[in-house]
C-alpha cells in the first residue's frame, strides 16, 4: 500500500477547507476544484497524515454520508495547545458531545460534531 488517507465529503468543501486549514495549522496539497469553487478534491497535510474534503452532492447515497464516523486525532502528551486551538475554531456551529476536557483515557480530550456534520474526536 503506498498511502491511507481519510476522506470527508461535507457541503461547503470550501468553508471546510479554510477552518480545516486554520483549526490543525494544515497545509493543502493537491486539490481540483469545481467550476463554482467547492472542491472536486483536495489534500489537506495534518501533522504528516492526508486528510481529504470534497463536495458532497444531493445524489451520494445517503448510506456514505453523515456521523457513522469518527476522525480521532491523538495528538500526544504536550500538545494541549494544539487541541485548544482546533477546538475553539471548530467549535462554533457544532454539536458539542463531551466538552474540552479530562476523560477515563486522557487528561484532555473532546468529542463534537462540527457544523458540516462531521464527527471530531481530539485527545493527547
Amino acid at each position: 500500500m503506498k498511502r491511507a488517507m481519510m476522506q470527508i465529503y461535507v457541503k461547503g468543501s470550501g468553508e471546510a477547507v479554510e477552518l480545516y486549514l486554520k483549526a490543525f495549522n494544515a497545509t493543502l496539497g493537491f486539490n481540483v476544484k469545481n467550476s463554482d469553487d467547492t472542491f472536486y478534491h483536495s489534500e489537506l497535510d495534518v501533522c504528516g497524515h492526508t486528510l481529504a474534503v470534497a463536495e458532497a452532492k444531493d445524489s451520494m447515497d445517503k448510506r456514505i454520508t453523515g456521523n457513522t464516523m469518527q476522525f480521532c486525532f491523538h495528538y500526544g502528551k504536550g500538545n494541549e495547545d494544539m487541541i485548544k486551538k482546533a477546538y475553539e475554531i471548530l467549535k462554533e456551529g457544532s454539536e458539542i458531545l463531551f466538552p474540552l476536557g479530562p476523560c477515563d483515557f486522557s487528561p484532555l480530550c473532546t468529542d463534537f460534531i462540527d457544523k458540516f456534520g462531521v464527527r471530531w474526536c481530539l485527545f493527547v
